[in-house]
């Protein structure tokens, strides 16, 4: 165990100190784009740069090599005028050039969307803009973390098959252990009897969710991207227990929600507080589900990055003051690092349990009986 902590610790710090090399690579500035001011460079736009990596975008940005931007080119699809056009994002140039009528908007009202151009490459006014189906970054980290799901499962799955009575051994050791942990901890106590029902969904969302925030942690492709801190992933999720806990919701439920026991008369006719108080519980479950999610994610990416741009604040006052600088800010990216692996995985397990835990109250048996003066 202690030599597992130890290779943990070592690709940790090692990611770091990539992501370290890759931020700064990408931040130094392209004087015909970013630095342009009086006199010279512009001072470094820590903001810009944060928000930069935790947003989406339609290319997979690795490093910068010198003025060369390297990167991974996604598929625009684009549903205009009742047809789909399809093409490569490397034809949009990072957004300095326009294809096909098309061009990725860099600032204004309309910044991040695909837009609609003349000839001239010239942005048409009041135009409807492209409904927009393309395979940005963060999808595309989906579709990663789903892949590698499948592959850890089906393969852990085979092991357990080809050798159904043999101790676990490797990752399948590691595997089983979280696997029993969520069942036997988390789903089981929260639910009940019934927990069977629920045990593939709520495994599928406890480790999507910790996969993707172990990817995101990672500062180099196949990682970085800031899927679980995007809000309409955690939305889609927080609709789906949502959804499951309103079909899965028994007599009693809708009881205890219409209709709460022992609540005085007064408060539900002729004024319904108590069912409309409920009935907001109900929505603000799933909402409290997406935000917590959304933002601790996204927070933790900040504040690393928060700790980077303080290299180049002070570099741009002073070369000393920049190593100076340096220092601080990679131990404590080091330690957030380390912190952000505690995250990813509590993260994942608050999403589960309170998910069980809605779950567990939609399909519980209530049983009344009259209480006795004492």
């Amino acid at each position: 165990m202690k030599m597992f902590n130890h290779h943990i610790f070592r690709l940790l710090f090692l990611s770091l100190l990539l992501f370290v090399f890759s931020t700064s690579r990408t931040n130094a500035g392209n004087p015909e784009k970013d630095n342009k001011a009086k006199g010279g460079e512009e001072p470094f736009n820590a903001g810009k740069m944060i928000i930069e990596h935790i947003t989406d975008a339609h290319e997979w940005h690795i490093m910068k090599i010198g003025e060369t931007e390297v990167t991974i080119p996604l598929p625009v699809i684009l549903y205009d005028n009742g047809g789909i056009v399809i093409f490569s994002s490397s034809h949009f140039n990072h957004g300095e050039d326009a294809y096909n009528g098309y061009k990725l908007e860099l600032e204004g009202k309309n910044k991040g969307y695909i837009v609609k151009v003349d000839e001239d490459g010239k942005v048409i006014e009041n135009a409807s803009l492209p409904i927009d189906f393309s395979i940005t970054k963060n999808t595309m980290s989906l579709f990663i973390s789903l892949i590698l799901l499948c592959i850890i499962f089906i393969s852990i799955a085979q092991c357990y098959k080809r050798n159904p009575n043999s101790a676990p051994k490797g990752l399948q050791s590691v595997m089983e252990f979280l696997i029993l942990f969520v069942r036997d901890d988390v789903i089981k106590p929260s639910i009940g009897k019934k927990y069977e029902r629920y045990l593939p969904y709520l495994m599928t969302l406890f480790f999507f969710i910790f996969f993707s925030n172990l990817l995101g942690i990672i500062p180099f492709f196949p990682g970085g991207a800031n899927l679980t801190g995007n809000i309409a992933i955690t939305m889609v999720l927080a609709l789906f227990t949502f959804t499951i806990t309103t079909f899965s919701g028994n007599k009693s439920y809708w009881i205890h929600i219409i209709n709460t026991p022992g609540v005085p008369w007064w408060l539900k006719i002729p004024i319904p507080l108590m069912p409309i108080v409920e009935i907001i519980g109900l929505i603000t479950k799933p909402f409290v589900l997406m935000v917590r999610l959304f933002a601790n994610i996204s927070a933790g990416h900040i504040i690393i990055l928060g700790f980077i741009g303080l290299i180049f604040i002070f570099g741009n006052i002073n070369i000393g003051a920049g190593l100076g600088a340096s220092v601080v800010s990679v131990a404590f990216a080091v330690f957030m690092g380390m912190l952000e692996l505690l995250v990813a995985f509590l993260q994942a397990y608050v999403f589960t349990l309170l998910s069980s835990l809605y779950f567990g109250m939609a399909t519980e048996e209530h049983e009344h009986h009259e209480e006795k003066a004492h």
